[in-house]
């Protein structure tokens, strides 16, 4: 499908916006991807919106974090364990959530948003160990929380990239810089996942997709450097994250009371 000259920058735009998130805070992808589709870029089937989303946010996802693996702040053996047992659990709760009302799943999740906000406010003065690896110690709660992740991120139907930093410094204790560079092994399994669901089915516009990684790739680059400018600042990114969730979680209860006095 060919795509006009106001889709084609618009679909730059947006995924320089998405890209950019990707590379400051490791989430967003998927919660910014889908609307920006829809909205700004004009894609009138929100599952082809979702599709494609789900393939320009995992290639985004993958460009980034090769910039923070040269960068050396990757913690492959734990992002990996992290991200298999979160394959795992997307699987459930993707079945679980079927069952759900939507705008029951929209209030939920912003609620646990604004939660997780909350805790990465309060550990923000704490600088975690860079140097962590894998360990008996901490394979368990890895696993553990990474299933607990991957079935959250399944439920609501949301990449996942707000919950797997959080999650990650959890279970390692490991920097919010590391956690971002290492949380996107997850989003990039997690897109991909989707994305190759989405695509049998026929439900990606390859042309936007491809439009909107090349925006994606160029706010990665601006993201990556943002935050490691906001690392060196004590506490900064862990602010600027929390900021971040809260304005998502705000929006999601919108649209959840939106849709709620519409059915009315």
């Amino acid at each position: 499908m060919l795509a006009t000259f106001s889709q084609t920058a618009l679909g730059v735009v947006s995924g320089s916006i998405v890209g950019f998130s990707l590379g400051v805070v490791g989430g967003g992808g998927s919660i910014l991807a889908v609307p920006l589709l829809v909205y700004v870029v004009g894609v009138p089937n929100p599952h082809t919106a979702i599709g494609t989303s789900a393939i320009a946010v995992a290639v985004s996802a993958a460009a980034n974090l090769a910039r923070h693996t040269r960068a050396g702040i990757v913690a492959w053996r734990c992002a990996l364990v992290f991200a298999a047992a979160g394959v795992a659990g997307a699987l459930i709760g993707s079945s679980l959530g079927k069952l759900v009302d939507g705008q029951k799943l929209l209030a939920l999740f912003a609620g646990l948003m604004i939660i997780i906000g909350v805790l990465m406010l309060k550990r923000r003065s704490l600088e975690g160990n860079a140097e962590v690896r894998l360990t008996r110690e901490n394979l368990p709660k890895l696993a553990t929380i990474g299933m607990l992740t991957g079935t959250l991120s399944g439920f609501f139907g949301i990449g996942g990239g707000f919950l797997i930093v959080p999650g990650l410094m959890l279970a390692t204790g490991m920097p919010i810089l590391n956690a971002v560079g290492s949380s996107l092994v997850a989003v990039t399994a997690f897109g991909m996942t989707t994305a190759i669901n989405y695509s049998v089915s026929g439900l990606v516009n390859w042309t936007l997709a491809g439009i909107f990684i090349g925006g994606g790739v160029v706010g990665g680059v601006a993201g990556v450097a943002a935050a490691k400018v906001l690392a060196s600042r004590r506490g900064a990114l862990n602010i600027v994250f929390a900021i971040v969730i809260f304005c998502v979680a705000l929006y999601m209860l919108y649209e959840s009371l939106e849709l709620f006095h519409t059915d009315k």
